[in-house]
Formats: C-alpha cells, sequence, structure tokens
C-alpha cells in the first residue's frame, strides 16, 4: 500500500486530471492525501469537488490550509510536515510499502506505476543502495548524475542530487531517516521545500548521490507549463499583492476544465517540450 501526499493551490481543473491519473493507473490499494492551500479561486467547487471524492471513499484525508495554520510559512512546507507527522503516528505505518510526494499538476503515464514502485525499492533494498533516499524521473531537475549499473526494474536509471519533488518517491521511515523541514526558516517564503530537503539528504548520506532517478521508462508528466505555476509566481513578486489574482489562472483552469481526461493527456502527450522537460 502505497500513502500519496498531494498539495493542491487553485488549479482545479488540473487537480482533476491528476487525481484521474492517480485513480486510472494504480492497481493495488492505497490512500490519498490532500492538502488544499491557501487556495482562492473557485473556492466553492474546490469543497464540493473534494467532498464528493470523500463521500465515495475516494480520498482517505482532506486538509484545507489557511496562511494561519501554515504559520505563514511556504504552504507546501508546512503540508509536508504534517503528512509526516500524520504518518509517524500510525500504528500500522510498517505496512506502508512507500511514500509518494506529488503536486496536483504531475499526470502519471505509467500503468501499474505503483507495482513499480514497490519493486524499484525492494529491488534497491536488495542491491544494498542503502544512499539512495528517494526514486524520481530523469531529467526532472536531476544533476551529478552516473549510471545506476544494470538499471533498476529493467529499465535504465541514474543516480543523481538535487531534482524538483513534483514527484518523488520515498521509503515510509523517511521523515525518521532524513526528517521534518525547519518551518522557523520559512516564514514568508514561497520556495525552500526541495533545496532544504537536498541539504538533509546530503547530510544523512555524507555527500552521497541521494536520488536515484528512473529515465528508461516515462512515469509521469509535469504540467505545470500548461496550468500555471503558482510558486514560481509567488516567489518572483513576494511584495505584489496583484500575485494572488494572477495566480488564479484562469484561462488555463477553464480550457484544462473543459477537456476530457483523454483530451488532456493526448495533448500533453504530443507537447514535445512537456514530455521532456520531466
Amino acid at each position: 500500500m502505497i500513502k500519496i501526499f498531494m498539495t493542491v493551490r487553485n488549479r482545479l481543473g488540473v487537480t482533476k486530471k491528476a487525481i484521474s491519473s492517480i485513480e486510472r493507473n494504480f492497481v493495488e490499494p492505497y490512500t490519498l492525501h490532500i492538502y488544499d492551500n491557501l487556495t482562492n479561486y473557485r473556492i466553492e467547487e474546490h469543497f464540493e469537488y473534494f467532498g464528493k471524492l470523500y463521500k465515495e471513499g475516494r480520498i482517505s484525508q482532506i486538509i484545507f490550509n489557511t496562511a494561519e495554520s501554515t504559520f505563514n510559512c511556504f504552504s507546501k512546507v508546512a503540508s509536508s510536515n504534517f503528512f509526516g507527522a500524520m504518518h509517524e503516528q500510525d500504528p500500522q505505518k510498517d505496512k506502508t510499502d512507500c511514500l509518494l510526494f506529488m503536486d496536483n499538476d504531475i499526470i502519471i503515464i505509467k500503468r501499474k506505476i505503483d507495482k513499480f514502485l514497490r519493486k524499484a525499492w525492494e529491488e534497491v533494498r536488495k542491491r544494498k543502495l542503502n544512499n539512495v533516499k528517494i526514486i524520481a524521473q530523469r531529467p526532472g531537475g536531476i544533476k551529478n548524475t552516473t549510471p545506476v549499473p544494470d538499471g533498476i526494474c529493467g529499465t535504465e536509471a541514474i543516480f543523481g542530487k538535487l531534482s524538483g519533488s513534483g514527484f518523488w518517491c520515498t521509503q515510509n521511515n523517511f521523515f525518521t531517516d532524513v526528517g521534518f523541514l525547519p518551518l522557523k526558516n520559512l516564514i514568508g517564503k514561497q520556495k525552500m521545500h526541495d533545496q532544504l530537503y537536498w541539504g538533509l539528504c546530503e547530510k544523512a548520506t555524507k555527500g552521497e548521490r541521494y536520488i536515484l532517478g528512473i529515465k528508461g521508462d516515462k512515469l509521469c508528466i509535469h504540467t505545470g507549463r500548461a496550468a500555471g505555476s503558482i510558486c514560481n509566481n509567488l516567489h518572483k513578486r513576494p511584495n505584489d499583492s496583484s500575485v494572488l489574482e494572477k495566480i488564479k489562472f484562469k484561462e488555463a483552469d477553464k480550457r484544462i476544465e473543459s477537456l476530457s481526461y483523454d483530451e488532456f493527456l493526448t495533448e500533453i502527450k504530443n507537447d514535445k517540450y512537456l514530455m521532456n522537460d520531466w
């Protein structure tokens, strides 16, 4: 069983597509934990949509966060810590095969991805690749790379560092092995989740490569270019009050919402930039 952590802020159209991609490509039981952080567009529709998923038993947790409940820190960092604290208190956490961290603009395209990720971690442990703390997708921002001898699960892979956390898979002991992020350093920030975790992974591995990037098989597509980037806009305009209007991405949200899942999937698969970017 995999626990999935997904952060949401606006962009309901692509959120629906991301959740559909999970439902279509997971074949074993999982739990989906949604943290809706500081949404300021289509608020009622967010509550309605997640309420429907809750009633149908399609999500295991839904949290609506505010600036106050995330301590005026980068909300992804705060909600990641909340998720980790919840997981650590699970009396049956050892029955969790792995943890999957994904943004709401990630569309999974690999069929039976849950089985693939579980087997990948089994192989990592069997081969005693103890420095691997995260399985991600290549390129995905991974740097300082070197090939994984014989690949992983029959597909080409690399060891590396850095990587964007839009799609990260970890073992179930990640929060005890690598740690939680220091919120006191993130008050008023709109980034730094990834960078601080790079530092913690460096410390946990004593400077060794800590990412295993899947290169020979496409797992997911990052659609931020099509849906709009929340954190980039907020980070670039920290003192611009009008930025809260800009991150609604009304036209992009409307267009993505109007497409069926299959139409959207075809569109992003035909976009060479999106296919090669992550």
